[in-house]
């Protein structure tokens, strides 16, 4: 990979990876689009120890909160708010998890072509606009139950289809039960650590089966910028959600969208 390649791919990595608008989709563009040679497995490693590093240094403190209140109200036999949270984030899990686990080949194989990722990110986009506009917004993350947590979850498998955005499609799922966009979003962010620790150690032991040579370089840089680029995002994104809310990303999606059919046309 050129200089340049790696600097943009980390880049959007750590932008897209939090923000409603797909990472997965932007990943692949550069290849369809532009024929870029594809950055490889590594470089995909990479980039998701450095967006999981950024969300777990983001939210430290909620982490460590919620992982301590998770393991000693679970040794005691209770439940709390801050060891439900912790149950609601595994359990939002599961449903996407299993759904990798079962389709990751069909997607590899059937699913990652820019007329997909076009419709789903005009798609998804619009029902991320219909959540925004009919969404209650009157509850808070205290108020999650596990219902909503496999709701979620089940709306976050929906994910694996290139285009649709993980964060997005969990935040529209969160928006539809009635929760705030900031209590959305933060769910959002919590419910993609396990998510994105898990299918950073499956590539992990792909590339480890894989073997041959690794440019540790490409790998550190990339890892790094995506780093920082996704504190950056999750910073912003969360001060001004409130402000902005979700209809300058329906745009993005919408006209991005309409760009890729057109080029595909």
């Amino acid at each position: 990979m050129e200089l340049w390649h790696i600097i943009v791919l980390a880049v959007i990595q750590g932008l897209t990876e939090f923000l409603p608008i797909s990472s997965s989709a932007h990943l692949i563009l550069p290849s369809q689009v532009f024929g870029w040679p594809d950055q490889g497995l590594a470089f995909d490693v990479a980039v998701h120890v450095g967006t999981l590093a950024a969300v777990v240094w983001y939210f430290r403190a909620e982490v460590g909160r919620l992982t301590v209140a998770w393991a000693g109200d679970t040794v005691r036999g209770r439940v709390g708010q801050d060891s439900g949270l912790a149950w609601a984030v595994i359990a939002g899990t599961v449903p996407a998890g299993l759904a990798g686990l079962l389709l990751n080949d069909f997607i590899e194989t059937t699913l990652r072509s820019g007329l997909v990722i076009a419709v789903s990110t005009i798609g998804f986009g619009l029902v991320l606009w219909w959540s925004d506009a009919v969404g209650r917004r009157n509850r808070d993350l205290p108020a999650l139950t596990m219902k909503d947590a496999v709701i979620i979850g089940v709306a976050q498998a929906l994910a694996l289809i290139p285009g649709t955005s993980r964060s997005g499609i969990t935040i529209t799922a969160a928006l539809f039960l009635g929760f705030g966009r900031e209590a959305a979003a933060r769910f959002s962010f919590l419910l993609s650590i396990p998510l994105i620790l898990a299918a950073g150690l499956l590539k992990t032991l792909e590339l480890v089966e894989q073997g041959g040579a690794t440019d540790w370089a490409a790998i550190a840089l990339g890892a790094a910028l995506s780093f920082v680029s996704a504190v950056v995002c999750i910073h912003l994104f969360l001060k001004f959600l409130e402000r902005l809310g979700l209809m300058p990303f329906v745009i993005y999606r919408l006209v991005l969208g309409l760009l890729l059919l057109v080029m595909l046309w």
